[in-house]
């Protein structure tokens, strides 16, 4: 007897078609936010929150958008939606305080966002590890965001460091230029990591034609 041939779930392009345009949306937005932070003098808690307090908007924008891709996975959705609504959450506390450049509120949000949404993202991937080909990439940055909130951990708030540079000319070393240095750091590096997993989806390298975690509830 002939081995019956499966066919590819016709959700499978679906899910592609729809889903790539979400990471890679993502990634422009941390690359504006990591382009301003470099091309900006002004390492101060004002910019950060203001930086920050935008890319949290918009990607959380985004990531409520894209959640409706993964609605066949229930699970899936919902950590998605709740990870959007922490990122608003966050961006908006962000910009309410932009105005007063406070640095405690600009440690205490990154921080805090960064935690919980790394450890829902970083959940999502492991979860759905060896079923869909977006698990790598939401543990990659599951764990990228998660060593975020460690480096806000790390730097003291009350860093007021002088020193001398090359060229003679004394210069201080302070917890928001360090602060805001690592955010856009990490916004570069996000950018770099979401476009390539972004359009690796579109050009379809997995070759199992998995997709997104709705196609493997409809096999």
């Amino acid at each position: 007897m002939a081995t019956p041939v499966t066919a590819v779930p016709h959700g499978t392009a679906q899910s592609r078609s729809r889903y790539w345009l979400v990471p890679v949306a993502r990634a422009a937005v941390a690359a504006v936010a990591a382009i301003v932070i470099t091309f900006s003098q002004n390492h101060s808690a004002g910019l950060g929150l203001t930086v920050f307090g935008a890319f949290a908007v918009l990607t959380g924008l985004v990531i409520l958008a894209g959640s409706r891709s993964l609605t066949a996975d229930g699970v899936a959705h919902h950590v998605f939606v709740a990870q959007a609504i922490l990122t608003l959450a966050a961006g908006g506390v962000a910009l309410a305080f932009a105005a007063s450049a406070s640095l405690p509120v600009f440690f205490a949000a990154v921080l805090i966002w960064a935690l919980l949404t790394g450890a829902l993202e970083l959940y999502s991937g492991f979860r759905m590890r060896g079923r869909s080909p977006l698990a790598r990439d939401w543990m990659t940055i599951g764990v990228v965001t998660v060593l975020l909130a460690v480096a806000f951990l790390v730097v003291p708030q009350g860093l007021d460091q002088q020193f001398t540079g090359p060229d003679g000319v004394e210069r201080s070393l302070t917890a928001s230029i360090v602060a805001v240095g690592v955010f856009g750091a990490y916004a570069a590096i996000v950018a770099v990591l979401l476009v390539i997993g972004g359009f690796s989806l579109k050009w379809g390298t997995d070759p199992s034609g998995r997709v997104a975690p709705e196609t493997e509830s409809q096999s």
